[in-house]
């Protein structure tokens, strides 16, 4: 019978959030019997997907190899589309897993249509209320929601909006989000290396983690780094650490207004394993960027994020994220009293973290087995439920 077969399913990624986000699911589809998992890589970004296919011990089957200097989305969309048809020729799987918002994603799961083999959505659901913010990555989202046939939403929100856009509850299930399997288990590592510089840093002041490269924040960057020049003046002698992008709308700006200021540590681009060691070492996260808002919680550090709008509202509700904008008045002032009020500062790190309990991959595993196979369903992820049976 087919079904006595193992379910052959592919993962496809390339950029650095989707190839973190995935390597757990990578994990647990090898760690299974009944599956038989392959690994196709894009290579979208490709020097830090290498960098992390060594960190998490990934060795793809297929390489599409896609990057070029300067490359635009419609380059990228094209060669994902037209590499993609040769890898899943050879590999005949029975599902194609994608990530999240990336393009790679999209093209991904329209390849996969067109050869007639389902979709699995990881990170399904996340959406703001303008398609054109974050840009291109709400719309990739809504794209690859409407090509999926099965939808792994991270949290009840996520599964909402999916409903609400017609999906068919049965096609969907809250898994928690994969990133906070993959942070997790890079946290525990007892190799994980100190990141660049941090020996500078005086360990008894408050360290805030900084990143920020956004586009819609690029117009706002300079008054961005006045905040964190004002937030390192105070009295309280924070210690501003951050990896700077290389943008030219950000990097220039950040090293006129921020270099020689004491307090004021900038560095290149860090891996990912030293993000986390400088999640873990710091004290709280200010940022723009999506998936921190998820990690850092973890670890028990409050986030504020330097955006007007979150695709990530169950943080904004439960308490472990602030939304400050871009004005340089609102992020000092809300920097600020995480340094002085430790009633603010406890409230925010202790909240339960709605994005996940860091076993979102056995459930996308189980899940699949249960569709595709004769699997047990597993129950949905829940806020304080306890741990994946």
């Amino acid at each position: 019978m087919a079904n006595d077969r193992p379910l052959r399913v592919m993962t496809v990624f390339g950029t650095r959030p989707d190839t973190i986000k995935m390597a757990p699911v990578v994990h647990a589809l090898a760690a299974h019997g009944r599956v038989e998992g392959v690994v196709c890589v894009t290579a979208q970004h490709r020097q830090m997907l290498d960098d992390l296919l060594a960190l998490f011990a990934i060795e793809p089957q297929y390489d599409l190899n896609v990057m070029t200097e300067d490359q635009t989305l419609t380059e990228v969309t094209t060669r994902v589309l037209e590499g993609m048809e040769n890898a899943l020729d050879a590999a005949k799987p029975d599902v194609v897993l994608v990530h999240g918002d990336t393009t790679t994603s999209t093209a991904a799961a329209l390849a996969a249509f067109y050869r007639h083999v389902p979709v699995g959505h990881v990170e399904a659901g996340l959406r703001t209320s303008d398609r054109w913010m974050p840009f291109p990555e709400e719309m990739n989202r809504r794209l690859t929601g409407t090509i999926a046939s099965y939808h792994f939403a991270p949290t009840t929100l996520a599964r909402d909006h999916l409903l609400q856009e017609h999906v068919d509850a049965r096609d969907v299930v809250i898994t928690g989000n994969t990133v906070i399997d993959a942070f997790l288990q890079t946290a525990a590592r007892s190799d994980l290396p100190p990141p660049p510089r941090w020996n500078e840093l005086d360990p008894k002041r408050p360290i805030i983690a900084v990143t920020a490269h956004r586009r819609e924040n690029h117009p706002h960057m300079r008054q961005m780094c006045e905040a964190m020049r004002d937030i390192a003046a105070c009295p309280m002698r924070p210690q501003i650490y951050w990896p700077v992008h290389p943008s030219p709308r950000v990097r220039p700006v950040a090293n006129e207004v921020l270099a020689g200021v004491d307090g004021v540590v900038l560095v290149d681009p860090v891996d990912y394993a030293e993000m986390v060691a400088a999640i873990k070492g710091c004290t709280f996260v200010l940022t723009d960027s999506g998936g921190l808002q998820e990690e850092a919680p973890c670890l028990a550090k409050p986030v504020l994020v330097m955006r007007d709008e979150t695709e990530r509202p169950e943080g904004l509700e439960s308490g472990t994220l602030e939304l400050v904008g871009h004005h340089r008045e609102r992020i000092v002032a809300s920097a600020q009293r995480l340094l002085i009020d430790r009633q603010a500062y406890d409230g925010m790190a202790r909240a339960a973290n709605p994005y996940g309990d860091g076993h979102a991959s056995q459930r996308i595993v189980a899940w699949l087995l249960a569709r595709l196979r004769d699997g047990t369903y597993p129950a949905p992820f829940a806020v304080g439920a306890g741990t994946f049976e």
